[in-house]
């Protein structure tokens, strides 16, 4: 019985080992999270990143409006976030749903609910900040930054923008009319 836990354990510990060095330094991820924000503000940001056993925990606990999310090992590519403080409801209530195992659709359509019943928190206006690029040499490369700015209920109608890009790097209303509603800017 010995001889099986120990084959079992020796098959099992470099698959552990993979898995948490994937996990950048704590460090890393902060340093990386902050690009999503202006310099001038990354002193004073929240960064949440991952933990070696890959929980999502609080790396660096700031005072000013910026929570920044540090890139998820799990996912191919880089990507980084950073959004208001007084999005972080509507976040984490879509973390924990996507944690349950729920769809995108489910979980859009559960905030959905939840906001119009007013159990959940959705500010009137706030921003998420998006840099994507992808690894070289152990860096992010590449990197792209898009912006999101939160206006629920909005539509074409009520802001004069279209619900598609009409130029390159143009702003474009995306999920019109529902507590999603956002201007999309992405630069070229």
């Amino acid at each position: 019985m010995k001889i099986k836990k120990l084959i079992l354990l020796a098959y099992l510990v470099p698959f552990t080992m993979i898995s948490y060095a994937q996990i950048p330094s704590a460090s890393k991820q902060i340093e990386w999270a902050l690009m999503s924000i202006p310099e001038d503000s990354r002193e004073e940001a929240t960064v949440l990143g991952y933990a070696g056993d890959g929980a999502l925990v609080t790396l660096k606990k700031g005072s000013n409006q910026f929570i920044c999310l540090a890139d998820d090992p799990k996912k191919d590519g880089f990507s980084v976030a950073s959004y208001h403080k007084d999005l972080e409801p509507f976040m984490a209530r879509g973390r924990a749903l996507k944690k349950e195992g729920k769809s995108f659709q489910e979980i859009f359509d559960i905030r959905e609910e939840e906001v119009k019943s007013g159990k959940l928190t959705m500010p009137d206006k706030t921003t998420l900040a998006v840099v994507t690029g992808v690894f070289e040499n152990g860096v992010p490369a590449k990197t792209k930054i898009r912006y999101v700015i939160y206006i629920p209920y909005a539509t074409s109608a009520s802001t004069g923008l279209p619900e598609s890009p009409q130029t390159a790097g143009g702003a474009w209303i995306m999920n019109p009319g529902t507590h999603r509603a956002h201007i999309m800017v992405t630069p070229n």
